[in-house]
């Protein structure tokens, strides 16, 4: 067993395939769906400005082969930078929120463990995928997202950050550009 908080060495290095390409200038749609904190809606957590990252599957030892998929590794270091940069987050007017294709149930017992102050969400079936073009991966007969974080003002992405590597520096990364975007 590998410890889901720790990235180990050598991990291979994601690609961008382009997937992501089309994403800015995107509505966020009024999708509602279900999170660790209840229902949520895409559209109004994205009324002022959102950091929506998603990722693959968080708070599990997916096993040896899971290391060898690239950008799959990193789920819980992600998400856990994301808690631990919150307020910074919140002082540069975002709101946060994390998605995979979990169970609800998974979702609630993740943002328990690691004391999640944001909505971590379901999307089983994949709808965020299917209303913005989110990349997906398909891996031991299941389809999952791929990693990507995006930010939206007024219901509109602005920026898109894809692929996400190392996981663990997103939420800095995002910070900092909101920084610079503050400053700008």
């Amino acid at each position: 067993m590998s410890d889901v908080n720790a990235l180990p060495p050598n991990l291979p290095v994601p690609e961008d395939d382009g997937a992501c390409d089309g994403l800015v200038g995107k509505s966020i749609p009024s999708l509602v769906l279900e999170s660790s904190q209840g229902a949520v809606d895409f559209a109004e957590l994205a009324a002022e400005r959102l950091v929506l990252y998603v990722y693959p599957r968080a708070g599990r030892d997916e096993g040896p082969g899971w290391d060898a998929i690239p950008g799959a590794r990193g789920c819980t270091p992600q998400a856990c930078a994301f808690r631990d940069h919150v307020a910074e987050l919140r002082g540069l007017g975002a709101l946060v929120a994390g998605l995979s294709a979990q169970s609800l149930a998974e979702q609630v017992r993740f943002a328990e463990l690691n004391h999640m102050p944001f909505p971590i969400v379901s999307d089983e079936t994949l709808r965020l995928r299917d209303a913005l073009g989110l990349p997906t991966f398909e891996t031991t007969g299941d389809v999952l997202y791929k990693r990507v974080t995006v930010i939206a003002e007024r219901r509109s992405i602005v920026k898109v950050f894809y692929p996400v590597f190392p996981p663990d520096r997103n939420a800095a990364d995002v910070v900092a550009w909101l920084d610079e975007r503050a400053a700008g």
